[in-house]
């Protein structure tokens, strides 16, 4: 059995919990250290499981607030009401069981940052408190007439674009162009597969610390390649759970293909309409049937207006249903992984 040599994990990150040597890492990597420079709004948008938290810790540890606090608030785990109370704090009697004065999440992080995590799920009666804060730095408690000012720095967070929330009437326009002021993006894990390798390491090692007594754990080279050629919806969180799981269960310090989740190896797949996938060939048929009758006698074009469609959409439907796993779906069509991979890309599949 071929063993994957661990390398050293370089740490080209702000932090050493930022793990990742990929152009697209790299990038938000130079983002983030700008932006700590400046005492600016930002607004870090990403899937979830893909460091937003990490970032916006590296973002107040690099700044001139670092001897301040860091307040986190996840903004999607309060109802409305809860939320106003725990960001703006209230006074007592302004609701039931406020039977005493309270500062909130603001009010503790003056001459800090604070973290708004998930701020995409706040309501509309919400954003324009947030909005207040924002340009005129004070707020009031919940309940209470005096108005407080506070000197802190926002770092906001979404697992979804914004924009399109904006554009949806989901989110304000006003407020997202005040969080928006120095945007960056954090990619998901799927786009920057070179990441999986060193990310799959540094977990291994911790775990392998934490839960075996500071066992040497290795990765096989078999399910480091079942790793790199999977999709991780879940991403780096996804990853960390995964790899924690397996060293856990290992009986000797080597993670194998055995040891991680059939989604994982493509053995099976992570969505209940996928346990059955469609029969290629009565893929095929029905494509190339819809297709002729919407060319209706049209002149010319035919071959082409079937064959690439009908291909393209074949190596999708396989592409989804081996869930992003190109080892898996180069098998079911009989062909060599590196061919798969170059009509992936012919297509504009790839990922």
């Amino acid at each position: 059995m071929s063993v994957n040599k661990q390398r050293p994990i370089r740490y080209l990150s702000p932090i050493p919990e930022l793990i990742g040597l990929s152009d697209a890492m790299r990038k938000v990597y130079g983002l983030t250290e700008k932006a700590a420079r400046c005492d600016v709004t930002v607004l870090l948008q990403g899937e979830s499981g893909t460091g937003k938290e990490l970032i916006a810790r590296a973002l107040h540890k690099l700044s001139q607030r670092s001897s301040g606090p860091l307040v986190k608030v996840n903004c999607g785990a309060l109802s409305e009401t809860l939320l106003e109370s725990e960001l703006f704090g209230h006074v007592r009697g302004s609701f039931t069981g406020a039977d005493r004065d309270r500062a909130g999440r603001f009010a503790a992080a003056h001459t800090g940052s604070i973290f708004l995590d998930e701020i995409n799920s706040t309501s509309s009666m919400l954003q324009v408190k947030l909005l207040r804060v924002l340009q005129e730095r004070e707020f009031e408690r919940v309940g209470d007439s005096v108005t407080h000012r506070v000197d802190v720095r926002v770092i906001a967070a979404s697992n979804r674009d914004l924009f399109r929330e904006v554009a949806d009437q989901r989110f304000r326009e006003d407020l997202y162009w005040r969080l928006n002021v120095f945007p960056i993006f954090l990619p998901p894990l799927r786009s920057r597969r070179d990441d999986i390798g060193p990310l799959a390491e540094h977990f291994v090692r911790l775990y392998g610390q934490q839960h075996r007594q500071n066992e040497d754990f290795k990765i096989d080279n078999e399910a480091m390649r079942a790793m790199r050629d999977y999709s991780w919806p879940g991403n780096v969180r996804e990853l960390q759970n995964h790899i924690e799981r397996a060293v856990i269960l290992a009986e000797e310090p080597l993670i194998t293909t055995k040891l991680l989740p059939d989604v994982v190896t493509g053995q099976r797949t992570s969505d209940p309409r996928d346990l059955h996938p469609a029969d290629p060939q009565n893929l095929i048929r029905e494509f190339v049937f819809n297709r002729i009758a919407s060319q209706n006698g049209g002149e010319g074009g035919l071959h082409e207006a079937i064959v690439n469609p009908v291909e393209r959409e074949l190596l999708s439907q396989l592409m989804e249903s081996c869930r992003g796993n190109q080892s898996v779906a180069a098998k079911r069509l009989g062909i060599n992984r590196n061919t798969l991979h170059k009509k992936l890309k012919q297509y504009g599949l790839e990922t």
